[in-house]
């Protein structure tokens, strides 16, 4: 998400609490009523697109793992090869700012190769697949050299565990070095108008475990996308080409409103892991009744509650961390998780004509997206599907009930409003749109035909 416009995510976050609980009840007042004044001059034109926009690449094979530079790591060959600890490089102590508690930890760590950007970006955002045992967690770390030839310090990208009794899972805002800046969990250039890029990147992990155990982490996908999408407020119409609906569960937060308020207030804030939780179970994964075990036995859906509590990022105060929530899907068996960018509803057309749902990120006013009922400066929702007209149907988490989760949207306004990157707010200023990041969820082992529409899409599996 771009943030030219606007501080943080914690702030994006914050404003749509407001509008979610204000729109609970809005279902069936029709979208117009309530919509704020809206521009109506038309906005300059937008620039000229390059012909790619997007680098996603990805280290996931055992010779990936083999390269790079190790101190202490392992690669671990088999159906899904992985980076394991071998022998320590050392021991370290961490003190958790969430808890106050410091531990020493045994750790290793693989530093990737080099990375050259096939678009020199402004933004990155790196993904990860891991499982960390109790008593185990790692750390992802970027590095890159601009455009100029400099290089950026190492900053953190998020220090994470499939759990919580550990450590607490966090981003780490306020790492900056006056050309370049961390929000939550996205790399972003401070001033892209002076035409700085991140022309190339390393990642750097840090598998940590508890000293004197053979516990391990172990990764199974580590990886960036970088991009450069231009500045523009409106998108070219893309012609329908596809008429399928997947059958993916429906799942609603609001009927979690006010339920374990210390993961950012409750259901209301919890788009992204009830979208999360609707696609896992869509690939027949889901928590074990032990797994479960925590949640009020009076609440329905538990396990949108578990989701929400394991994807929480305890920095930003929200569950809406894009590699948390990708993160969190890879925990179930042979499952993978990214974070990236898609270029049209065609790319997103080619996913479900897959079998793959979209996962997209968005914001609107109330007026712009014709039946919504709400407008939000930042929203997850699950794309399922596609009408004979070519509209969108999509999985929409902020809806009363479950039942109503299904919509379909007009494909033109829909498309306009997931892939920009600029847009006017209720009080006429102009901020930031999404330019069309999405989660993808997949198998780990994909049909052939899932894997030609990831690689169409510039994801390696």
């Amino acid at each position: 998400m771009s943030r030219l416009s606007e501080p943080s995510r914690r702030t994006v976050l914050t404003a749509a609490v407001a509008t979610a609980a204000a729109a609970a009840g809005a279902a069936a007042v029709p979208a117009t009523a309530a919509a704020p004044p809206v521009r109506t001059e038309a906005p300059a034109r937008p620039a000229r697109a390059p012909e790619r926009l997007v680098d996603h690449h990805g280290w996931t094979s055992y010779a990936d793992w083999c390269g790079g530079t190790s101190e202490g790591t392992r690669a671990q060959a088999g159906k899904r090869p992985g980076l394991v600890i071998g022998s320590p490089a050392g021991t370290t102590d961490y003190t958790d700012p969430h808890t106050g508690r410091t531990a020493t930890w045994e750790y290793a760590t693989w530093t990737s190769p080099v990375h050259r950007l096939a678009v020199p970006a402004t933004e990155v955002i790196p993904s990860w697949n891991a499982r960390t045992p109790d008593g185990t967690w790692v750390q992802i770390e970027l590095r890159g050299t601009y455009s100029d030839g400099t290089d950026t310090p190492w900053y953190v990208m998020g220090r994470w565990a499939s759990g919580d009794k550990d450590i607490r899972r966090t981003s780490l805002d306020g790492q900056k070095d006056g050309r370049s800046s961390v929000w939550t969990d996205t790399f972003a250039i401070d001033d892209p108008a002076t035409g700085l890029r991140l022309a190339s990147y390393r990642l750097r992990l840090t598998l940590h475990r508890t000293p004197g155990t053979r516990l391990t982490p172990t990764v199974w996908r580590l990886g960036a996308m970088g991009s450069d999408v231009p500045d523009r407020f409106t998108v070219p119409a893309s012609t329908p080409g596809l008429a399928r609906e997947l059958d993916v569960p429906r799942y609603s937060q609001e009927t979690h409103k006010g339920q374990y308020p210390e993961y950012d207030n409750g259901g209301e804030a919890w788009c992204s892991p009830t979208s999360s939780q609707m696609i896992i179970e869509y690939w027949g994964r889901k928590p074990s009744a032990e797994d479960l075990s925590w949640v009020d036995p009076g609440f329905a859906d538990p396990q949108v509650c578990h989701a929400a509590r394991f994807t929480y990022d305890y920095a930003y105060e929200g569950c809406g961390n894009w590699p948390f929530n990708a993160a969190y899907a890879a925990t179930y068996r042979d499952l993978q998780g990214v974070v990236t960018r898609l270029g049209s509803l065609t790319d997103l057309e080619k996913l479900i004509a897959a079998g793959i749902p979209v996962i997209t990120s968005q914001s609107f006013l109330a007026g712009e997206l014709t039946g919504a009922g709400y407008g939000t400066p930042g929203h997850l929702m699950t794309v399922i599907g596609f009408t004979a007209a070519g509209d969108v149907v999509a999985n929409d988490p902020n809806s009363p009930t479950n039942e109503a989760v299904r919509r379909v949207y007009l494909r033109r306004e829909w498309e306009n409003i997931w892939l920009r990157t600029k847009r006017y707010n209720a009080s006429g200023k102009v901020v930031s749109g999404t330019g069309g990041v999405c989660y993808l969820y997949f198998p780990a082992r994909p049909t052939a035909r899932q894997r030609a529409a990831l690689t169409a899409v510039g994801v390696r599996v």
